[in-house]
């Protein structure tokens, strides 16, 4: 009877971690395949949470979320996907962290990122300025509708998308394909073929996103294989859709995943992380330096390093080192990494609760939410991975940013990459200086 009651109270455990949301809820459950017919065909405007079962952040947000979807319920559409089990949404949508809150509005292939608070009345306020704006647009005459809809039907208002893949043919594909430096994820198709046309509006959004979020660096295109039939032979071409990864300088591979634009982005993005360099880490010298690293990525990790004259320069590059091998291991993430020597910038210290201790300290910010983390464990390969898994699973404990805003950012020199010198103290001469004279005045 013993094995029995754990086996029951452990189902039990398992499915109240899963079953944030049920069907008796207002909060629709979103997977990949109803996801494209529910939101991107849909004219609403629509909440999303990308949340995972184990997320803390994400159960407290739960209650709120739901009380949010009854309130706004035949009004705004409030959605939810679990990212942890379906996975190509999540990557679809760059989410990194849970939860994360999108929002679809009039362009169903580009969300914009909830920023307003987690209370189900900031929400709900949310959600109705956002339908605000969109009536408001309705009204000028401009595009209320889903370019999805607009694109599958033959309409020119949805063809910007379409414009990301590339149309290669004979003469072109050796030139940008096989001479260039980027990856390339080339589709051969037969304009009559219905698998083909099935494909095409996936192939269209991912090659969107998959731009965004690699900056360029993998490139989708499409070889009408009826036409250009001398690059399409050269590589066996058989059936139609047929999809080849190219690498420079390497034989073509045989794109073996899906053909939803989740499965094709998940595998660029996995191309990506595979071929891209590791992200730079830069000293912060100046304000524009801070903003350039900062603002196009998620999160900013900074390092605030001992001063010179306590480490030495070996002591210093050693903890640089650490971030560039953590700055590797994380390249996927795109995340921007920089560092400060202690006290140059003191305002920026003071807003993260840093503040002429405790050297060398880290913390990661979002500075589009205007949060920050500070690392609590040792600035080593293992307390910094420790660290930021815990915020890519949302687990990570925040803070609001001093002030909420960004701090002032000193224009400082580049370190050298020398030790540190102490400054040279100046020499007195007391010759002039009748010391007998002043103590005889000081006599009691």
């Amino acid at each position: 009877m013993r094995p029995l009651l754990l086996g029951v109270l452990g189902c039990s455990l398992v499915l109240s971690v899963h079953a944030m949301y049920s069907a008796s809820d207002d909060v629709v459950e979103l997977t990949p395949s109803n996801f494209n017919k529910e939101v991107i065909q849909s004219d609403s405007l629509w909440l999303v949470e990308f949340y995972a079962p184990w997320c803390g952040h994400c159960r407290n947000l739960t209650p709120d979320w739901k009380k949010a979807a009854t309130a706004l319920k035949g009004i705004v559409k409030v959605g939810a996907v679990d990212a942890d089990q379906h996975k190509s949404l999540g990557s679809q949508y760059g989410v990194r962290g849970f939860p994360t809150i999108k929002v679809f509005g009039a362009d169903k292939n580009k969300p914009e990122e909830y920023q307003g608070g987690r209370s189900s009345q900031a929400i709900v306020d949310g959600a109705m300025n956002t339908l605000r704006t969109m009536v408001k647009d309705r009204m000028s005459g401009k595009s209320g509708g889903s370019s999805y809809n607009r694109q599958q039907s033959g309409g020119g208002g949805g063809s910007g998308s379409q414009k990301d893949v590339v149309e290669l043919t004979d003469d072109n594909f050796d030139k940008m394909v096989l001479d260039g430096d980027d990856v390339w994820l080339v589709e051969f198709f037969a304009p009559w073929c219905g698998h083909c046309k099935n494909l095409e509006p996936e192939w269209a959004a991912a090659a969107t996103a998959v731009k965004e979020q690699t900056k360029g660096k993998i490139r989708l295109g499409a070889v009408d294989a009826t036409v250009h039939q001398g690059v399409s032979s050269r590589y066996g071409i058989r059936g139609f859709p047929t999809i080849k990864i190219f690498r420079k300088g390497e034989e073509p591979e045989d794109y073996q995943g899906g053909r939803s634009r989740g499965d094709i982005i998940e595998r660029a993005l996995d191309l990506f992380s595979e071929n891209a360099p590791a992200p730079e880490v830069v000293e912060i010298l100046s304000d524009d330096v801070l903003k350039t690293t900062c603002e196009e990525s998620q999160l900013c990790i900074i390092g605030v390093l001992p001063h010179i004259l306590d480490t030495g320069a070996a002591g210093r590059n050693g903890y640089v080192e650490v971030m560039k091998k953590m700055a590797d291991k994380y390249k996927k993430k795109m995340w921007g990494w920089l560092w400060t020597e202690a006290g140059a910038q003191m305002d920026l210290e003071a807003s993260l609760g840093i503040g002429g201790f405790g050297y060398p300290a880290m913390a990661a910010i979002n500075t589009r939410k205007m949060k920050f983390a500070l690392l609590k464990g040792s600035f080593s390969e293992t307390g910094i991975h420790e660290f930021l898994r815990e915020l890519s699973v949302g687990r990570g404990s925040t803070a609001t940013l001093g002030g909420g805003n960004m701090p002032k950012i000193h224009t400082v020199e580049a370190w050298d990459g020398k030790d540190g010198q102490l400054p040279v103290e100046e020499d007195y001469d007391l010759s002039d200086i009748d010391l007998d004279e002043d103590f005889e005045k000081d006599e009691l």
